[in-house]
């Protein structure tokens, strides 16, 4: 007998659980909203209830890591509230356990995690919060791992990493719209209308495009959906060894069979026929319902080698954009590789004045703060003294020297152009020839040459479809008036501190 927070208990029958289960899900769904409710509760499941422990099933392994991290609390309580002894959850991967077999999470399983060992599947009322929050280490051999292995064999797909996973990809301003939207595409079931598709996510270098990608592909493989990975370098060798062997039949047809097309580096991709065949299979796979996920270091209108049918193709999905590391953000980075490398060299502290020192100095990438990390560490063990400001000012000194400097887009300059010249975008981009749209839309043209590294052909393109010899027409003019004239060489000093600062 399961007693119940009504009058009348409830037995113990597997159609007294799936009514009390009913109840549960209309409160769940009227707090959280359609939107949550289906997403993350809709396939959940009330298996059995045993003294204080509520055993509720999950199809698969990823829902229940993201229930565990942002949910768990929540359907607590709903139980308890229908069942009056409930305080704690087991969640359970169909199929992987029995009702009872799970024990609430002890402080000792954080080592067995560590060991690789499976983690227990409870979360219990008053287990700390570091034991609740700890992420899911799974073994070697898990279905995700598998799928997506296997399919990388068959097509030749890049390697997947597996500590790239939404488990440990810190989430801040800058990345939480991508990060929310990679989530939703990994979460999607089979047959389901595809919102974001393809989802393009752009992102200069070390940002995380790649960790969020591959965070995809492990989530959508770990729910067995048939996912390929591939980096633009990999279905360049791909099709090319396909033309050479005569099976390209069967290299488009692999696939077009799957579930999820996850490509990353888009940038690097050349060769018509190679676009050509890229361009195809994208249409192939979200005309037949299946998910394509790309990343690349510009949005697709920037990517001037490829075809203007797949940058049409690229922008028709949603484009998400992952800005610069903002200085939370960067603070969480350092403090997990800190806490990392104090794993391996426990004798290694970093306080945290230092910690804020290094997130204000380097503001470039994620990739730059890990060998700030490194050589903070490298300082730390070989020269035995503790960590100061002015020692870590010294050891990160060439990263911060060398930080890239801004980088400038034509549609930037475009629109400071116009905005300081009292005309439109539009106006710039068009055919008209009145005075006060020419001097704008050459000055526009002469610092997309002098402050991009795009090509004459590009530009003019990019300047409403024109002749490469009106650009160059356009910049010596400007160059020539500048000499001349100082108040328009001051206005256009003024316009590239403007874009670069």
């Amino acid at each position: 007998m399961l007693t119940a927070r009504r009058d009348t208990p409830i037995n113990s029958s597997q159609n007294d659980l799936a009514e009390a289960w009913r109840r549960i899900s209309r409160r769940l769904r009227a707090e959280l909203g359609e939107d949550v409710f289906t997403s993350w509760f809709g396939r959940l499941e009330i298996d059995a209830i045993e003294g204080d422990l509520a055993h509720v099933s999950v199809p698969t392994k990823f829902l229940k890591s993201w229930i565990q991290a942002h949910y768990v609390d929540k359907l607590r309580q709903a139980l308890a509230e229908e069942f009056a002894d409930v305080a704690a959850v087991s969640l359970i991967v169909r199929g992987s356990a029995r009702p009872g077999s799970a024990r609430p999470v002890a402080p000792a399983a954080l080592q067995a995690a560590l060991q690789g060992d499976e983690p227990a599947d409870v979360v219990a009322t008053g287990a700390p919060a570091a034991v609740r929050e700890f992420p899911r280490i799974e073994r070697a051999t898990t279905a995700r791992d598998s799928k997506p292995s296997a399919e990388s064999d068959t097509f030749g797909g890049s390697p997947l990493d597996r500590r790239m996973t939404f488990d440990n990809f810190l989430v801040g301003r800058s990345n939480q719209l991508a990060h929310a939207a990679a989530m939703r595409v990994a979460a999607a079931r089979s047959g389901e209308p595809l919102l974001y598709n393809p989802l393009y996510i752009h992102a200069s270098v070390g940002l995380g495009k790649t960790h969020l990608l591959q965070a995809v592909a492990h989530a959508a493989g770990d729910a067995g959906r048939r996912v390929t990975y591939l980096t633009a370098e990999k279905f360049m060798y791909g099709f090319v060894a396909a033309l050479k062997a005569q099976s390209t039949i069967a290299f488009k047809e692999r696939l077009r069979a799957i579930d999820v097309l996850v490509i990353d580096d888009v940038q690097f991709l050349q060769g018509k026929s190679i676009q050509h065949e890229f361009c195809h299979t994208i249409n192939a796979l979200i005309d037949a319902g299946r998910q394509v996920v790309i990343a690349a270091d510009r949005t697709p209108a920037d990517l001037e080698s490829l075809d203007e049918r797949v940058r049409s193709r690229l922008a028709g999905g949603l484009c998400v954009d992952m800005a610069s590391l903002d200085e939370q953000l960067r603070i969480k980075i350092l403090e997990a590789r800190i806490a990392a490398a104090k794993a391996v060299q426990p004798d290694f502290n970093a306080p945290a004045p230092v910690v804020a020192y290094v997130a204000r100095a380097i503001q470039t990438n994620g990739r730059d703060l890990d060998g700030a990390v490194n050589r903070l560490l490298a300082h730390s063990t070989l020269s035995g003294e503790p960590l100061s400001i002015e020692t870590a000012e010294a050891a990160i000194r060439d990263l911060v020297r060398t930080r890239e400097p801004k980088k400038v887009r034509i549609e930037d300059i475009q629109k400071l152009v116009a905005t300081h010249y009292s005309v439109s975008r539009a106006d710039i981009l068009s055919s008209r020839r009145t005075a006060n749209v020419v001097r704008p839309r050459q000055i526009a043209m002469y610092l997309a040459k002098v402050l991009t590294l795009r090509s004459l052909p590009e530009i003019g393109r990019r300047f409403g479809g024109r002749d490469h010899t009106t650009v160059l027409h356009a910049v010596r003019k400007i160059e020539n008036l500048s000499h001349s004239d100082a108040g328009l060489s001051e206005e256009i000093e003024l316009l590239k501190r403007m874009l670069t600062d």
